[in-house]
This record gives structure tokens, C-alpha cells and sequence, in this order.
């Protein structure tokens, strides 16, 4: 892209035409009372890092959380859609809206759009039907339950970590270990990661947030 200045056309900087990207690392993981979410607050342009402090974990219903990854613009859009779908479910109905449905509702946009949007999405969350769920939505829209998912640039760096680390039945700071471990890993290893570690406890009783600074990321080796 060019910019004219005194008639003169120039290239614009990378970050001036570059689109926002959560080039990301984000997480969830289920335990027997909920869930635990993680990701790391890095917003990108390009090579130019426009956010250092970027909220991914997205609140689409009460107890209902997204983990966004690709187009900040795209995965907003479909986060707002589906917080405006589930609050008319729950006005209609009377009754909190179940994490399945977050999560197929999610699929609906991401598989009929998918030719348009960047949008890989983490939907989790606690309702009384099933308690705790993490449902997977990779680039395409797919949508799969699992017991813990990983996303974004950051995740390709860590599958082989999670996969030996997770077990199931772990407690709540088992899990808590596991994600912050997982995501700070990722952001060491990924140059479109980085920030802090944002966490979040969802259970029956709410939601808890937690943060990690940057400077107080668990080390590994390289320390």
C-alpha cells in the first residue's frame, strides 16, 4: 500500500496497513468443578506488537467464556453475535444457556463465514447440564469436546508439553500449574506471544480472574 505525501507516493510502514492479529497462545483445560482458561495478552500488526495488554478471554454468557485467536476484528464480531444470541435464548426461556449451545452457535458463524473470517475459537464454560466443558473451534469451523484445547501460533510449540503433562482428574491448582506452564512456554518459544498470562477459574459459583505479570512468568531452562 502506498500514502502520498506532497504528491510523492511512499510505502507505509508495516504497521500503519498490517491487520490486528491475535497471533496468540490460548488455553482451557476441565477439571471436576469447571474450568480453567489461560492466554497470553499479545495483539500483533505485522511484526509491530499494537496491544500489550489484550484481554482473549471474552465473556459470552454468565458462565460461558471464549479464548480468541486469529483476526482481532473477526473474533470480536463473532464473540459480540454470539453474547447477542445467547442473551435472547435466555430471556426466551428463562434459564442460562448451556456451553454446547455457545459452542455450536459459535460453529455456525465460523463454518458458514469461512471463507472470510481468521477466527479460531475456544468456547468453555459451566452449566448444570454437563458442569464443566472446553469445546475446540479451529480455523474451518469445526467443533469438538475436549478435555483440554490449545490455540493460536504460540500453541504449535507446546502439544508435545501438554500432551505429556495433562492427566485426567487433576484439581484446580493442578490445572492452574498446567496452563500457566503451557502458555508461558508458548510465549518464550513464539514471537507472536508475549505480555502476561491471563487466567480464569469458571465454576457453578462464577467466574475468577487471575493475572501474571510479565515479569513474574514461571521460568524454565533459560532462566
Amino acid at each position: 500500500m502506498s500514502l502520498f505525501e506532497n504528491d510523492i507516493a511512499y510505502d507505509a510502514p508495516e504497521w500503519l496497513t498490517g491487520e490486528h492479529m491475535t497471533g496468540t497462545t490460548i488455553m482451557a483445560v476441565e477439571f471436576a468443578d469447571g474450568v480453567v482458561f489461560g492466554a497470553d495478552s499479545r495483539t500483533s500488526t505485522g511484526t509491530y506488537v499494537a496491544n500489550r495488554v489484550t484481554d482473549k478471554l471474552t465473556q459470552v454468557s454468565e458462565k460461558i467464556y471464549c479464548c480468541r485467536s486469529g483476526s482481532a476484528a473477526d473474533t470480536q464480531a463473532i464473540a459480540d453475535y454470539v453474547k447477542f444470541y445467547l442473551d435472547l435464548q435466555e430471556n426466551e426461556t428463562d434459564e442460562d444457556p448451556t456451553v454446547e449451545v455457545a459452542s455450536r452457535i459459535f460453529q455456525l458463524f465460523c463454518y458458514q463465514n469461512r471463507d472470510q473470517l481468521s477466527a479460531s475459537i475456544i468456547c468453555a464454560g459451566w452449566d448444570k447440564v454437563k458442569g464443566g466443558q472446553v469445546f475446540c473451534l479451529p480455523l474451518g469451523g469445526m467443533c469438538v469436546r475436549m478435555p483440554f484445547a490449545i490455540g493460536g501460533s504460540g500453541s504449535t510449540y507446546i502439544y508435545g508439553h501438554c500432551d505429556n503433562t495433562y492427566k485426567e482428574g487433576m484439581t484446580e491448582t493442578e490445572c492452574l500449574k498446567f496452563v500457566s506452564d503451557a502458555v508461558a512456554l508458548a510465549m518464550h518459544r513464539d514471537g507472536s506471544s508475549g505480555g502476561m498470562i491471563r487466567l480464569a477459574v469458571l465454576t457453578k459459583d462464577g467466574c475468577r480472574r487471575m493475572n501474571i505479570p510479565g515479569d513474574q512468568l514461571p521460568t524454565f531452562w533459560s532462566k
